[in-house]
């Protein structure tokens, strides 16, 4: 097993879904209650990772984070080193990668929380904030959890981003995924088994959570329709 590549898969997941429940939560709260004409062009970009091949989307994002886009030179100004084969360049490309993995479980929660509640709150004088912390969030939970799982989960096993923007750096940009295809490369498979297997199993067990609380969330918030 491949220690260093797992732990930083780990912070990256994590840092990842952390990130994206800051980034996620108010894009799914304006694609579900807004009502601009043109909001399914938003919805288009958001949806766009599950389409694109990583390797195209990867390839984009180290354009835009390069030394030679507006960017990459002021990122490079600021912080004294670009963002490319860095783990601030992996973070950056893995939450866009991850983005509807996030947004969308939100977003479904978002839009089955009955309408006459949000009213209601509203009626008795509570303000957008207060109706979405006191009334849409807490009937949401399980598809704001079902977010942070999915892209914690979906960031862990990610490979042609990140190897496109972090390369294959042993301890800075070398995650797990890219360690298993080193193993392949090198004909040892059977560590490249020990260490699928695990990926395997850690996905089974977190879809497997992720199930199991939501439908306990359910039963303590049940929507009344």
């Amino acid at each position: 097993m491949n220690w260093p590549a797992l732990a930083l898969s780990l912070r990256l997941a994590i840092t990842v879904a952390a990130l994206l429940v800051v980034v996620g939560i108010p894009i799914a709260y304006w694609v579900t209650f807004s009502r601009w004409r043109w909001k399914f062009l938003v919805e288009a970009v958001v949806a766009l990772p599950l389409v694109l091949p990583p390797t195209v989307l990867g390839f984009y994002v180290l354009v835009a984070i390069g030394p030679r886009s507006p960017f990459g030179r002021w990122y490079e100004s600021w912080s004294g080193h670009g963002l490319p084969f860095t783990f601030e360049g992996l973070v950056l490309a893995s939450i866009i990668y991850s983005l509807p993995f996030a947004v969308q479980p939100t977003a479904a929660a978002f839009a089955l929380v009955d309408p006459s509640l949000i009213n209601a709150s509203s009626i008795l004088g509570a303000s957008r904030w207060r109706t979405f912390l006191r009334v849409i969030l807490p009937l949401s939970a399980g598809g704001v959890l079902t977010g942070v799982i999915l892209s914690f989960a979906h960031t862990l096993g990610e490979f042609g981003v990140v190897l496109m923007v972090g390369g294959n750096i042993p301890g800075a940009t070398q995650t797990i995924s890219i360690a298993v295809f080193d193993q392949v490369q090198d004909l040892n498979f059977v560590g490249a088994n020990h260490t699928a297997l695990m990926l395997l199993g850690f996905s089974f067990v977190t879809l497997s959570v992720t199930y199991a609380l939501n439908r306990r969330i359910w039963a303590v918030w049940p929507l009344h329709r």
